[in-house]
């Protein structure tokens, strides 16, 4: 099978489905501060939203590759 590491894709799940809930506030989150500064560019503070909401919306991959990682076949 190579690389393929079924046992922490299902043990990663669940935790993935609540991180693709997080991602959604995460998208929301990233629309808003994406309006933000374009009305106002010199608020530093949006540019800072944005990037947390981009991590948010990474974090299900980020989740289910962690736990591939450490879970042995």
């Amino acid at each position: 099978m190579g690389d393929c590491r079924p046992l922490g894709f299902l043990l990663g799940l669940p935790f993935a489905l609540v991180a693709l809930l997080l991602s959604l506030v995460g998208a929301v989150l990233w629309i808003i501060g994406t309006i933000f500064s374009c009305l106002c560019p010199c608020c530093v503070c949006c540019a800072g939203l944005v990037n947390f909401a981009v991590d948010l919306i990474k974090l299900p991959f980020k989740i289910l590759k962690w736990f591939t990682d450490h879970i042995p076949c």
